[in-house]
């Protein structure tokens, strides 16, 4: 049993100067550099060359979340600017694209900007857009206790969407790192080609640099290709600010996972596996402890995953893969359910021993981040030295930077 207790965050640090932080992408999305990590030995090459690199029968997952347009600008009638990050909504829903679909109003937990200027009163935001006059409002509800507050939004015309109302009146939300405005080009660059469901406010930048000709010759190659869904929120820019990784709070996120896909993984588990990001692969190995739960708590209740469940559940390694994934198919046939929609909170840190994923596609992260014990949980110390090379090798770092490709040292294990 791993004890998270021991491990502290300061073994997971290392210097990232401030020019070798990516502020735009390249003008080609395949074109950046593409660090290889594989039993220990480390090499580079251009991200259009990864199916070479890639095991002929591998699949490959990608999370296909789409960022939303959630930073709303508005200024008030004395010229201050206020703005408004829509975080998550607070509606309540079954379905969070069926939010997206709402008309008229629509009530989110948000980070306000400048909250002093705001001591009451209705925010105003309006734009011309394609000939129509959009307009916005919005109303302070509560204060929800963590640095967020409830707000109503209503909007004219009201027959117009929240999805289209974002993409009118609001702005991508690029990370605070890259230290300028957002800009025409950053609507497009900042999503993956394939992204398609609403639901993030930041993008699963692993999956950036892929192109349409790229996926061709993967398939060209037998490398398939499937997809799952988490929606990143805005806990993934936190920075871990304890001592031992066990007084950290992992954030929550959204997934939803087609049964059709389950049964996938379940026919093609002895394939080499990919996850295209942090993203995919937090959904995955949820997917594995959802199936635990379900065999191990012996119910049907709707199954969930905190950040501590592979750390403190004592029958998993006596539970298969195949096991727990053909639990949780039994769970949504017994529930007439064509998806699995819950949210997960697990947190990957060196010692967990992968599931489902044997190997990672994914950019270089934060200093001390919960992303950068996910790398160091699948390549273990070899982390430092693909970090220091790619210092050393003129890499660019983080969301619009270069690219990984990581071999698990448990490589063999997950193929049960």
């Amino acid at each position: 049993m791993i004890d998270p207790g021991n491990i502290r965050i300061e073994d997971y640090d290392y210097q990232l100067p401030s020019d070798r932080i990516a502020q735009y992408p390249l003008a080609i999305r395949d074109s950046s550099k593409l660090l290889i990590c594989k039993d220990g030995k480390i090499s580079e090459d251009v991200f259009s060359g990864i199916d070479r690199h890639l095991p002929e029968n591998s699949l490959l997952v990608f999370n296909d979340t789409r960022v939303i347009h959630a930073r709303l600008i508005f200024r008030k009638s004395t010229g201050g600017q206020i703005e408004i990050f829509c975080l998550e909504p607070l509606s309540p829903y079954s379905d969070i694209q069926a939010v997206f679909q709402q008309k008229s109003t629509s009530t989110w937990k948000c980070l306000v900007g400048h909250l002093k200027r705001w001591k009451s009163g209705t925010l105003e935001l309006g734009t011309w857009h394609k000939g129509h006059y959009y307009q916005v409002l919005a109303n302070r509800i509560r204060d929800c206790g963590d640095g967020c507050f409830e707000i109503e939004f209503c909007w004219d015309p009201p027959d117009t969407t929240f999805a289209e109302i974002l993409e009118v009146v609001g702005m991508i939300p690029l990370p605070p790192y890259i230290n300028r405005k957002a800009e025409s080009s950053d609507n497009e660059r900042y999503q993956t080609i394939y992204a398609a469901n609403d639901g993030s406010v930041a993008a699963p930048t692993a999956g950036l640099h892929f192109t349409t000709p790229l996926l061709d010759r993967l398939s060209l190659k037998g490398i398939e290709t499937e997809k799952v869904t988490l929606h990143v929120g805005v806990g993934t820019f936190r920075p871990v600010a304890v001592e031992h990784i066990t007084d950290h709070v992992m954030h929550h996120e959204k997934i939803v996972v087609s049964k059709k896909t389950i049964e996938r993984l379940l026919i093609n588990q002895r394939r080499p596996l990919f996850a295209v990001g942090t993203t995919s692969a937090r959904t995955l190995e949820s997917l594995y402890w959802l199936g635990v739960r379900l065999i191990s708590e012996n119910s049907r209740a709707h199954p969930a995953v905190s950040q501590w469940t592979p750390y403190i559940t004592d029958t998993a390694h006596n539970i298969t893969v195949r096991q727990s994934l053909e639990a949780l198919l039994e769970y949504l046939a017994a529930h007439k359910l064509d998806e699995y929609s819950g949210e997960t909170q697990l947190m990957i840190v060196p010692g967990y021993r992968f599931r489902l994923v044997s190997g990672l596609i994914t950019n270089f992260h934060m200093p001390q981040s919960t992303l950068l014990l996910l790398v160091a949980a699948m390549i273990g110390e070899d982390w430092k030295r693909a970090y220091q090379y790619a210092l050393q090798n003129n890499f660019r770092f983080l969301s619009y930077g270069d690219s990984c490709l990581f071999l698990a040292k448990s490589y063999f294990d997950v193929l049960e």
